[in-house]
């Protein structure tokens, strides 16, 4: 692995000796969080993303060195192997080339070519090859036998073993990637007879694109009309310019034999090289697709977790209903379910009881705040509970997922003796305390921030996900003594084993009073404890550093800086005054360098600081269905999920409404993520209400000279998230797009 850091450091342009330092600390299983928290002065300072770009290059170089050995021993195994082969190999940096080189070796099933050879035709298409003016007819005549019957057939075998040499040709090959790369088009037409049944896709019943051009979200969209069985796609440049090009690397004049060729070329690119390439690019499309969906969806899911949260308060969490009532839970300050109930508040004849028992359990059970889950019924729950003046905060909750969680083993698990409607009101409670440590039960997929998740490669969303749940949870820190399992198997070096050790542990033996107890944990050896020790905290530990990211190693630099100053260290913690005068060079060593002492320094100014936002107040308008809603309103809204093609908000009705990325601001952008973020509270205008398909179009830009008009409510948001319905996010994810564009230019004239 080290032996490829030259390559890696070129590539992401990071000097070697720091991707070397990166390399050898993964090879010791240090974890990325780790290594870009404690290990800055070996990796001179390098962030999370650049230390997952050097494995995740490694880890291609590796794949790219096997493949090559591998093509390298086969065609030697072949007795094929010369030294142009062999240097061509050397030479070779990408994994289309090497497959170009491999390609005539290839085992393969019996193809013209080879029939052809077989009935001896190989000189024939050596003859022509060399373009020699004598005449083709007459040599062809010559190889007429009991299994060639004619002349043409003898010219048609050669013709199909010309054709595979121009298909097996590297360079050939190489210049045709090129020329797709850069004039290919993305076509796609709707299959006969599949109108109205593929409606929804009807923005590519008819559709044209380059395919350097062609944004991600399209292509994914594409793809899944054509594997649905709606679409027809084609991924080509124009064929007489393809076919030119592979003339002039072939054709030397115009001679019997220049012509045979040029039948030969067009029967190679028809049969071979086209759908070979256009296979090729379907899948790079598809995988670069795939990344910038995942990526966008891992971003989403970052600023998900890191969402603010409430914090440690008596709740009275509900998940609305109708038919079925409102399930009731009251929860304390850790989050435990101390009681539930049933409300039944769109009965008219239950409404007084429902108002009494919701007193009754405010005034047992101390409640602080209120948590409403924001689906069903949602709204109009929320609107019983502020008619009776409680005087209570009411915080709207996002419950995409909360199904998903009371169903599953870890809800079981944890209350074993109820049913899925109490688990799901306490999973309401507890987001809104703090999002993180709940949403980490919750398969990310099923949060819905995510942007054609069911269409993209699922190995590779689960491992980027789950590499942004583990950057999340390290980057808040976890409370050792009051963690879940499920939370503490994120944490750097402890995984869903020790994780489990630590919870028995801690109902056995009792509460953590120090960090060094962790090394009594059954199987959490050194090198576990030198992995997870500084992203977990003790508060009110023995060892006041034990509440802090400091990590035990850097514990004795700390005493030796409060010894100096002749002071202990709990009077050195959050002492800026004191702190600024330290001197971090002074306390340089050979374990510790001067980047590790500065952070040391600067989270002892504000020990165990939540890198989180507090949770703000927001009131949206008096709107609760889309039947309210009427274009022209300028109303508030909260981000709840972004795309490459525009942002998604919540104004208070059930469907969210798209800002198409051509209405967030007045300047040119092409990425929401320039201007939003999730939970970004905006203003925004109706531009279009389709109550029948469910659509509202917004638009920001069209807000910022207009006054706004004050829609008030006292819904206060802490919508962590709002997950359009699978079928919402397949009909708007791109399809109301030209919808949306169509209605603008036809108002604006732009």
């Amino acid at each position: 692995m080290i032996a490829f850091a030259p390559l890696i450091a070129s590539k992401l342009n990071i000097r070697v000796n720091q991707v070397e330092a990166v390399l050898e600390l993964l090879s010791e299983a240090a974890t990325i969080p780790f290594i870009a928290r404690y290990r800055k002065d070996k990796t001179g300072g390098l962030d999370e993303v650049q230390i997952q770009n050097i494995q995740d290059e490694s880890k291609s170089l590796k794949e790219f060195f096997e493949r090559k050995t591998f093509i390298g021993k086969t065609i030697t195994e072949q007795e094929k192997m010369t030294e142009a082969i062999q240097n061509k190999l050397n030479a070779a940096t990408s994994l289309s080339e090497l497959e170009d080189i491999y390609l005539p070796f290839k085992p393969k099933r019996k193809t013209k070519a080879q029939t052809a050879r077989e009935n001896g035709l190989e000189p024939l298409a050596i003859f022509i090859q060399l373009q020699n003016k004598e005449s083709v007819l007459a040599y062809a005549e010559t190889f007429i036998n009991e299994k060639v019957l004619t002349v043409e057939d003898a010219l048609q075998g050669a013709r199909d073993i010309i054709a595979e040499t121009i298909n097996e040709d590297a360079q050939v090959r190489a210049k045709m990637r090129k020329y797709f790369e850069d004039r290919a088009l993305l076509q796609s037409k709707v299959l006969t007879g599949k109108e109205s049944e593929g409606i929804k896709y009807k923005d590519y019943f008819d559709f044209t694109e380059p395919i350097h051009k062609i944004p991600s979200h399209r292509i994914l969209a594409v793809l899944r009309g054509f594997l649905e069985g709606f679409l027809r796609m084609s991924i080509l440049p124009v064929e007489e310019e393809s076919l030119a090009l592979i003339e002039t690397m072939y054709i030397k004049g115009m001679t019997e034999s220049g012509e045979q060729i040029k039948r030969a070329i067009k029967d190679a690119y028809r049969r071979l090289l086209q759908p070979s390439l256009e296979s090729e690019f379907r899948t790079a499309l598809k995988q670069k697709a795939d990344e910038e969906a995942i990526a966008v969806f891992a971003e989403n899911l970052r600023q998900l977790l890191l969402s603010s949260p409430l914090g440690s308060k008596k709740i009275l969490a509900i998940d609305p209903g109708y038919r079925t009532g409102c399930k009731v839970v009251c929860l304390d300050e850790k989050g435990e379910l101390q009681k539930t109930d049933l409300i039944y508040i769109h009965e008219t004849n239950r409404l007084l009881d429902g108002e009494y028992k919701i007193k009754e359990l405010v005034k047992q059970y101390h409640i602080e705040v209120f948590a409403i889950g924001d689906g069903t019924a949602g709204r109009e729950t929320e609107q019983f509970i502020k008619k009776m003046q409680l005087g209570l905060p009411i915080f709207l909750v996002n419950e995409d997922g909360a199904s998903i969680y009371s169903a599953s083993e870890i809800a079981r698990e944890e209350f074993p003796e109820q049913d899925i409607t109490v688990r799901g009101a306490v999973s309401i409670g507890r987001r809104l305390m703090d999002p993180l440590a709940e949403l980490v039960k919750i398969d990310p997929k099923s949060i819905g921030v995510g942007q054609y998740q069911h269409d993209v490669n699922q190995f590779r969303l689960k491992e980027k996900l789950d590499q942004t749940v583990v950057s999340c949870v390290n980057s808040v820190g976890v409370n050792l003594n009051t963690a879940s399992k499920h939370l503490l198997s994120y944490v750097s070096g402890i995984g869903s084993g020790l994780a489990e050790n630590i919870v028995r542990y801690r109902s056995e033996i009792g509460m953590f009073a120090d960090r060094t107890q962790l090394l009594k944990v059954t199987r959490l050896g050194g090198k576990a404890f030198e992995q997870c020790a500084g992203f977990l905290r003790i508060p009110n530990g023995m060892n006041p550093l034990d509440q802090s990211a400091v990590h035990p190693e850097a514990y004795p630099v700390i005493e030796q800086m409060a010894k100096d100053l002749n002071i202990e260290i709990k009077s050195l913690i959050a002492n800026e005054t004191l702190l600024n005068k330290i001197d971090p060079r002074k306390y340089v060593s050979e374990q510790l360098g001067e980047l590790t002492i500065k952070d040391v320094l600067n989270e002892l100014k504000k020990p165990g600081l939540d890198p989180r936002s507090e949770l703000e107040e927001f009131e949206y308008a008096s709107i609760y269905k889309i039947e309210d809603v009427q274009v022209g309103m300028i109303v508030p809204g909260v981000v709840t999920n972004i795309t490459r093609f525009g942002a998604f908000v919540d104004i208070g009705v059930k469907q969210d409404g798209l800002v198409h990325v051509s209405e967030i601001a007045h300047q040119y952008i092409t990425d929401p993520n320039e201007l939003l973020k999730l939970n970004d509270k905006v203003q925004v205008k109706v531009m279009e209400v389709d109550i029948a398909r469910k659509r509202i179009a917004l638009s920001i830009k069209q807000t910022k000279d207009a006054p706004s008009k004050e829609y008030k409510t006292n819904r206060i948001n802490t919508s962590q998230n709002a997950k359009p319905s699978p079928k919402k996010e397949q009909d708007l994810a791109d399809l109301s797009v030209n919808d949306a564009l169509a209605l603008l230019k036809k108002k604006f004239g732009k």
